[in-house]
């Protein structure tokens, strides 16, 4: 498995956090690898250049192809993945409020859900997939979609101090009160959870659990070898209860499941994330 991170350009870096490439090669004839990957708080822009993965939303139903680019809005529910024999895969991730000021669509209406970025963007998406299939190493990679992210910045939506505020929340892992982080964005409570729901979608205290189980979910994949009792005092957790209810909102399990699955899963899909 091959992941490189790139600090995004300069005139991207006010609303994109990274842009990451990934390659996991399985062996010939071994058997499909499905992955758990449960939410995180940062929406993003996948592009899948070979084998299309496959997502399965529900236990109830069964797996579905993927397109060659798709969106992610704000997800509360997780997902199996199928990777395939060969997932060469591009991850954009945004800052919080900033899919939203790409698209300039209520990031309320995009909740567990996922669009064919192509029917967003038109023939020049549909270029760009054409093209990353052509390329040949990952800093070509980053330089076509770091080229397509570009051309759009002149349409951002503007920047507001809600947005440097709610990535304080970010920073602190939702470590911080939202009444302090309402006051850095110079809002009232009743204002910074209406401009909540429309730049990131969510509920600031929802998003600032989902921040902090998210660090939790990471820790796990990345040292194995930690506790959970280690893992939730990282974390910010000093209640059990409330680590375990996170854990079953998000992850639709206990943590002792969790550990099983990833016992058995080779591939660490989350382990390298950068929020």
């Amino acid at each position: 498995m091959r992941t490189r991170f790139y600090i995004p350009h300069v005139q991207l870096q006010e609303f994109i956090q990274c842009i990451m490439v990934i390659h996991v090669c399985m062996e010939p004839g071994s058997t499909p690898v499905i992955c758990p990957y449960p939410p995180t708080p940062q929406n993003s822009l996948f592009f899948y250049i070979d084998d299309p993965i496959k997502v399965q939303m529900d236990e109830r139903t069964g797996f579905i192809e993927q397109q060659r680019s798709v969106i992610v809005g704000p997800q509360l529910t997780r997902v199996m993945i199928d990777i395939n024999k060969s997932h060469k895969a591009v991850r954009v991730g945004f800052h919080p409020g900033g899919l939203h000021r790409l698209l300039g669509v209520s990031m309320a209406e995009m909740i567990d859900k996922s669009y064919d970025a192509v029917n967003v963007f038109g023939n020049e998406m549909s270029e760009l997939n054409n093209r990353l299939q052509e390329a040949t190493g990952f800093d070509e990679i980053k330089d076509l979609v770091e080229g397509f992210l570009l051309k759009r910045v002149a349409t951002l939506k503007q920047a507001l101090p809600f947005d440097s505020a709610i990535l304080e929340l970010l920073r602190s892992n939702g470590n911080i009160s939202i009444e302090k982080i309402a006051s850095l964005a110079c809002l009232s409570l009743r204002q910074f959870e209406r401009i909540s729901k429309e730049r990131i979608g969510l509920p600031p205290k929802l998003f600032a659990r989902l921040v902090r189980f998210s660090k939790a979910y990471r820790l796990r994949e990345n040292f194995p070898h930690w506790n959970w009792t280690q893992i939730a005092y990282e974390c910010g957790y000093f209640d059990q209860m409330h680590f375990i209810r996170d854990f079953k909102q998000f992850a639709g399990v206990a943590p002792g499941i969790i550990e099983k699955e990833l016992n058995n899963t080779p591939v660490r899909l989350q382990a390298g994330l950068r929020l």
